[in-house]
C-alpha cells in the first residue's frame, strides 16, 4: 500500500479544508499515478474533490462515521475494521491513501511507500502529514531534480519503509 501527498517544508498538507498549493505538474503526477487504482480518503477530503464527486477512473473508498453520507460512485466504510475488510478485495500495490491527516495517520502503518511532493515553502496549515524525515523506519529512496512552478520550488520524493515497528493485521 502507498500514500501519496503534497506537503510543505513542515509537512503541512491543508488549511481550512483546502490544499495548501495547486501545482499543475503535481496534480498530473497524482492523476497519472492513481488512475486505474484504489484511492482511500476521509469524508472531508472527498468533499474537497472537484465537484464533490469521486475521482474518475479509480475505485474511491471513503471513511466516514456519518451514517447519512452515501455519495454516488464511492464505497463508504464506517470504521477502520470495515476499511481493512474492504481493502482485502484489492491488490495492496494498487491502493493509494490520499488523505486527510487522520486517514494518513490511521493507514501509514500499512504503507510500504510514500510518494511525497515536497514544496520549498512553509504555508499556514492546520493539517499535517507525519514527518517521515524523523521516523527511523522510513528512508528517502528517490528524489527528483528541483522543479519550479511560477515561484514555487518543489521536488518529488519517494520514501520506503525500512522496517515495521509493529506488524498491523490486515
Amino acid at each position: 500500500m502507498k500514500a501519496i501527498v503534497c506537503a510543505d517544508q513542515k509537512w503541512g498538507i491543508g488549511n481550512q479544508g483546502h490544499l495548501l498549493v495547486n501545482i499543475p505538474s503535481d496534480m498530473k503526477f497524482f492523476r497519472d499515478t492513481t488512475i486505474g487504482h484504489v484511492v482511500v480518503m476521509g469524508r472531508r477530503t472527498f468533499d474537497g474533490l472537484p465537484g464533490g464527486r469521486p475521482l474518475e477512473g479509480r475505485v474511491n473508498i471513503v471513511l466516514s462515521r456519518d451514517s447519512n453520507f452515501h455519495p454516488a460512485g464511492a464505497v463508504v466504510v464506517r470504521s477502520k475494521r470495515e476499511l481493512l475488510e474492504e481493502l482485502k478485495k484489492y491488490n495492496t500495490d494498487e491502493i493509494f491513501i490520499i488523505g486527510g491527516t487522520s486517514v494518513y495517520e490511521l493507514m501509514l502503518p500499512y504503507c510500504d511507500e510514500v510518494l511525497a511532493t515536497r514544496v520549498g515553502f512553509i504555508y499556514q496549515a492546520d493539517c499535517y502529514f507525519p514527518n517521515l524525515d524523523y521516523m527511523p523506519e522510513w528512508e528517502l529512496a528517490e528524489e527528483s531534480e528541483e522543479q519550479t512552478c511560477f515561484d514555487i520550488e518543489f521536488v518529488f520524493r519517494k520514501y520506503r519503509r525500512k522496517y515495521h515497528t509493529a506488524f498491523p493485521e490486515m
